[in-house]
């Protein structure tokens, strides 16, 4: 390892800080990127889906030469019950119709090992296996990291080190962790084969499938349920907030068992050949959660600034990821060209996020993780949906007061007009 100082140490590789290596290399600048897992991936997980626009403006038509999975091209969301699902279903080459626009599944032990071979080809340094336990500090500045009792020093570090950032919270930049800010998630891979995978989903060539669940897959609680297909295997997963979690008997992993056997997933993952098991904490407050970004000679990104949405269709955090990083990577440049990497010359960073989709996107959706505070929303709208539904497609020869009257007589039952109103304000005021 070079004894000499670093222009940069990146605590984390995963795609915040592999992407702001590769940026940083590319411009001639030395950096070491330590891990602490035994392999860049080795710790990260997600759902797996990444859109694919931000790693576009770092590596152009990246997918040509990523191990991605399949290009998401049909989407569905589903309210479930014990026993009936109401499904919403859409698929358009509208989803994949450029680059830019394109999203994919993604194993992130592959994909990230790939990022990271990027990293080293552009000159960084990746090193894994390495915990780093404390930041060096001098005179009030960030100057390097300790890590398994060597020192090394770099002008700046970049923490991207994972949503419980704990060097964040040794520089006082981000509170302890939050209940409420959190989510537990529990992912399983399961092996079917491509050709078992397109006919059950009914899914051509690379062609892929995004299906989110809320409702059963939690119990009721604060969360939902995940599928992703890849190329031969399908990721499964359930997600509960920290804060909710007494809502069910339940344990996460216990969710994931049930989400499993549900009538509307089990033909589905028949015959499933389990090969990974993971869990992981999910940033789940959005704009609330985020952190200083900047301090003396640091700077936060990814994960570890909170950089992650749930909108109950759709979740992102990978493209935030990457933008972040990218972005962090050019305020060091900027830092660089002026010999200065005190706070107030890197809070170009806060600048540069500003202008970009990523604050512009956490501040618009600020409100939203209220609404996945709503009991409502777990339980009672699913439940509302399935006996509505029963009624609409069941003919059994009966007198019938007719759906409208019996759809606002379910309604009823589980909620006060006002409580209805209130909530579709809130829904539409977190849009």
């Amino acid at each position: 390892m070079n004894e000499d100082k670093f222009d940069a140490i990146i605590v984390g590789g995963g795609l915040a800080g592999l992407s702001a290596a590769i940026v940083l290399a590319r411009a001639e600048k030395s950096v070491l990127v330590i891990e602490r897992g035994d392999y860049c991936g080795a710790k990260n997980m997600t759902g797996g889906r990444l859109y694919g626009h931000s790693l576009e403006k770092i590596i152009p038509n990246f997918a040509e030469s990523a191990p991605i999975e399949r290009v998401v091209k049909k989407e569905k969301i589903s309210l479930m019950t014990a026993d009936g699902a109401l499904d919403i279903g859409y698929s358009s080459s509208k989803l994949s119709s450029r680059p830019e626009n394109a999203s994919y599944t993604v194993l992130r032990g592959k994909f990230d090992q790939w990022l990271a071979d990027q990293a080293m080809e552009a000159g960084a340094d990746v090193i894994p296996g390495i915990i780093v336990e404390k930041l060096l500090m001098e005179d009030g500045r960030v100057v390097g990291v300790e890590a398994t009792g060597e020192e090394m020093y770099a002008d700046v570090v970049i923490l991207a080190d994972g949503v419980n950032s704990l060097l964040a919270q040794q520089l006082g930049l981000k509170k302890e962790l939050e209940p409420h800010q959190v989510a537990v998630g529990a992912k399983e891979v399961l092996r079917l084969g491509e050709d078992v995978i397109n006919q059950r989903f009914g899914l051509r060539g690379n062609e892929g499938l995004a299906w989110l669940s809320a409702g059963d897959p939690s119990d009721g609680s604060f969360g939902g349920g995940l599928l992703y297909t890849n190329k031969d295997t399908v990721s499964i997963g359930v997600v509960a907030t920290l804060s909710d979690i007494g809502h069910s008997e339940l344990s996460v992993p216990q969710m994931l068992d049930r989400f499993k056997e549900h009538p509307a997933i089990a033909p589905y993952i028949e015959g499933g050949v389990p090969i990974e098991y993971s869990g992981h904490l999910v940033p789940e407050e959005g704009y609330g959660m985020i952190p200083e970004l900047v301090g003396d000679g640091v700077l936060v990104t990814g994960d570890a600034a909170g950089f992650c949405i749930n909108l109950g269709y759709t979740v992102r955090g990978m493209d935030f990821a990457i933008e972040s990083g990218r972005l962090a990577a050019e305020a060091v440049l900027r830092a660089h060209e002026a010999g200065d990497f005190s706070a107030q010359t890197l809070s170009v960073y806060k600048t540069l996020l500003d202008g970009s989709f990523v604050m512009r996107d956490m501040k618009q959706f600020k409100g939203f993780p209220a609404i996945l505070t709503e009991r409502a929303v777990f339980e009672d709208i699913p439940e509302i949906a399935d006996n509505v539904c029963a009624k609409l497609f069941s003919v059994d020869g009966e007198p019938s007061d007719g759906v409208i009257m019996y759809a606002v007589n379910a309604i009823a039952q589980k909620t006060s007009a006002r409580q209805l109103v209130d909530m579709i304000t809130r829904i539409l005021e977190a849009f």
